[in-house]
């Protein structure tokens, strides 16, 4: 499970017929217990992949495409490293499969069982492409405020909170999310939307942690939890959610989901950088 040997970073075969030894899964407490993560999670949520180059052949040897969906729950013992998960579904190339509905039993299967939890796989096709939507997160964007930053490592002191007034209730959002692969360092790009209920968060200080992780390495899972984390706990808010979008990377995009009350899943639609 160490990220050093999965094939991230690395020059790798592309096979075309089915293999799920592909996948390769990091355990989610290599991330979680530099920030104090050690018990019970203080959230709850999914990771939601997309995958944008799902291709197999049907028994008559024509091929088939699908956008697969995948929701990974937070408390699974381990996540899919990414690179593995490209090489997996693109293992389906060339390989022969009876129907969609096996399709997807087959995926549910093998990622489950790699995830250590049950993941939910969806196959949108392409007679519904049409219905798939655009949006942009909603909420009151941070990114309209002008100030001055120097701080690319993440820094929870940045955060605060007015403890003094009444709590509210708000969702805020921002484009300007950058996070590092922890193995190859390329960049993420991503827009995350925070939504709280409590003291009012210092905006100004909230776009200026965001923007902290701008140097900072990560997996996109990791870093939204930090993200939760140190808001919780500098800013204790009574509710607290974090969903991120990231761009795609490989024909993938990874959307992480955390929350400590009982609402909606988000509902998955593409941001227009997506």
């Amino acid at each position: 499970m160490n990220p050093d040997q999965s094939p991230l970073g690395k020059p790798a075969q592309y096979l075309d017929h089915y293999d799920p030894a592909l996948l390769f899964p990091i355990e989610r407490l290599r991330g979680r217990t530099p920030i104090g993560l050690t018990g019970s999670l203080p959230f709850f949520g999914s990771d939601i992949w997309n995958a944008y180059e799902m291709s197999w052949m049907n028994p008559r040897g024509k091929p088939q495409i699908a956008i697969a969906t995948f929701a990974v729950p937070a408390d699974s013992p381990n996540i899919i490293e990414s690179k593995s998960f490209k090489l997996y579904l693109g293992s389906f190339a060339q390989t022969v499969v009876e129907s969609a509905e096996v399709l997807a039993s087959t995926l549910r299967t093998d990622l489950s069982a790699v995830a250590g939890a049950s993941v939910k796989v969806q196959l949108t096709s392409p007679a519904e492409f049409a219905r798939l939507e655009f949006d942009e997160l909603e909420g009151i964007s941070l990114d309209r405020l002008d100030l001055d930053t120097d701080i690319y490592e993440p820094t929870p002191s940045l955060l605060g909170a007015n403890f003094d007034e009444p709590p509210v209730e708000e969702t805020v959002t921002s484009n300007l999310l950058k996070t590092n692969c922890p193995v190859t360092g390329q960049p993420d790009w991503g827009s995350v939307q925070i939504h709280y209920n409590g003291p009012r968060i210092d905006h100004a200080g909230l776009l200026r942690y965001i923007i902290s992780f701008r140097n900072h390495t990560g997996f996109h899972e990791q870093c939204i939890e930090q993200m939760f984390v140190d808001i919780q706990r500098q800013c204790r808010p009574t509710r607290l959610a974090i969903y991120a979008r990231y761009t795609r990377r490989g024909g993938l995009d990874i959307n992480p989901f955390r929350t400590n009350f009982s609402m909606p899943m988000p509902d998955n639609a593409r941001t227009a950088r997506q």
